[in-house]
């Protein structure tokens, strides 16, 4: 029977021991091999997965710019992957300066979002009555958005 490279047991930590490690789940952590922002580790003789230091780097630095919303194309930007050479700070900073005006975005649409729905929280009484104003204007045949 054919022995385990203990080596690479020694060296390498399972994916359960990955996802502990950086808090991401391991589903997640399969995901992410099989689109490519995490490379493949390789395999024990029992075939389980061995990752090493060089993963669970990478592993947080995706979970840190999924955490600031960054989408997975702009991470796999920024790990400079499918554009064929490295990053200059200054790309970065560009990429960053579009994600913060996309999240300003974000934020106008949400304010908006509350005021409207706060409009007409308050146009309602609350009461067991059948008739109610946000059931109304959520079935009203057009949909108008509070713009101040």
């Amino acid at each position: 029977m054919p022995q385990p490279d203990t080596r690479l047991r020694a060296e390498g930590m399972t994916i359960g021991a990955l996802s502990e490690g950086t808090g991401v789940n391991t589903e997640t952590i399969r995901y992410y091999e099989r689109i490519g922002l995490l490379s493949a580790p390789p395999r024990s003789a029992g075939g389980h997965r061995l990752y090493d230091r060089p993963h669970r780097q990478r592993l947080v630095f995706i979970r840190r710019a999924r955490e600031l919303g960054f989408s997975l194309d702009e991470i796999r930007a920024l790990l400079g992957l499918g554009s064929g050479h490295a990053l200059t700070c200054g790309d970065v900073r560009a990429l960053a300066q579009h994600h913060i005006a996309a999240i300003q975005e974000k934020v106008r649409d949400l304010k908006r979002l509350e005021r409207t729905l706060s409009d007409l929280a308050v146009q309602c009484a609350g009461e067991t009555v059948p008739d109610c104003p946000i059931l109304d204007a959520l079935n009203a045949p057009t949909w108008r958005t509070v713009k101040r």
